[in-house]
């Protein structure tokens, strides 16, 4: 469902709840355009987890295809100074 910011501005935050029960996500329109997207917490946490089991997943594949590099931490930090 999408909602004006202008919209949010006059009934406030509580118009949140009513519609998040009718709808899984809200997209909030500013000027014409989609700009932002409001889902209940829950969706969050549960979005937040995939992100990371995605990470993790792509982490351990990198591992598997030696696709990292061993270094002190006194290298590391000289290789991100001199990507500086």
């Amino acid at each position: 469902m999408v909602i004006s910011a202008n919209e949010v501005k006059t009934k406030g935050v509580s118009i949140f709840g009513s519609l998040l029960d009718k709808f899984d996500e809200l997209i909030i329109n500013v000027r014409g355009k989609d700009r932002y997207v409001v889902i209940d917490i829950e969706r969050y946490k549960e979005f937040r987890k995939n992100e990371l089991d995605i990470a993790y997943m792509k982490t351990m594949q990198d591992i598997k295809n030696g696709n990292y590099k061993t270094q002190s931490a006194s290298e590391h930090i000289k290789e991100l100074m001199d990507e500086l």
